[in-house]
């Protein structure tokens, strides 16, 4: 049994669960490469080849992602790979899954397949909130390292660069760790407010200082 403590205390693993849509762009002309005094370059256009759709889990206590790409993002999708997670974690060790709230995760099939296993605890980040989901920070880095420089002539190409990208993390993966805590978020979360209530009675905000030079 391993723990975790997102919210509270919940036991088990905790399986961050969401889609991600990313497109085969192929550069009208080749990048020029990183050199000593010049970037990296690509083109602004592109042909777009097509898309997949990337559904994602990660364990947020050894770092190691499952993934699988498929053509849409329907509950069909959706429930394969629920039951991927399951073969993948077997016994009863309860799985709380982080997911948004798209409509595809509550369908009568879904809640249906739910009912049936319960070890499977779903978790639903609000609206717009997107980054409470640490696979969200994965993401990332697979967009960052490996998805936005490429060139990909087909969606088959796109899907085999997205699987080299997940193959090499697992080989050694890294748990993602909060360094935010709980009260500079909400501190933050209480500027905004009073932000947003300053710009709603239609008061001037403060000018922000100019800083002298020295």
């Amino acid at each position: 049994m391993r723990e975790c403590r997102p919210w509270g205390s919940v036991r088990g693993v905790l399986g961050d669960r969401h889609p991600y849509r990313d497109q085969a762009l192929n550069r009208t002309q080749p990048g020029l490469p990183l050199k000593k005094g010049r970037c990296g370059t690509m083109t602004h256009d592109y042909k777009r080849n097509g898309t997949t759709t990337l559904f994602a889990a990660l364990d947020i206590l050894q770092g190691k992602v499952i993934g699988d790409c498929y053509k849409r993002h329907r509950h069909q999708e959706f429930l394969k790979f629920l039951r991927r997670i399951d073969r993948e974690f077997p016994g009863k060790t309860p799985l709380h899954l982080v997911m948004d709230n798209y409509g595809t995760h509550g369908t009568p099939e879904v809640k249906a397949w739910m009912a049936k296993h319960p070890r499977f605890v779903a978790h639903y980040v609000p609206t717009s909130c997107s980054w409470l989901n640490l696979i969200e920070r994965w993401f990332a880095e697979l967009t960052n390292k490996r998805i936005r420089r490429g060139s990909f002539l087909s969606v088959d190409d796109l899907i085999a660069a997205i699987e080299e990208f997940l193959a090499a993390w697992n080989e050694h993966p890294k748990p993602f760790v909060w360094t935010a805590t709980v009260d500079s978020i909400l501190a933050k979360l209480s500027r905004c407010r009073q932000t947003l209530e300053q710009i709603q009675a239609g008061c001037t905000l403060p000018k922000r200082r100019k800083r002298k030079s020295s």
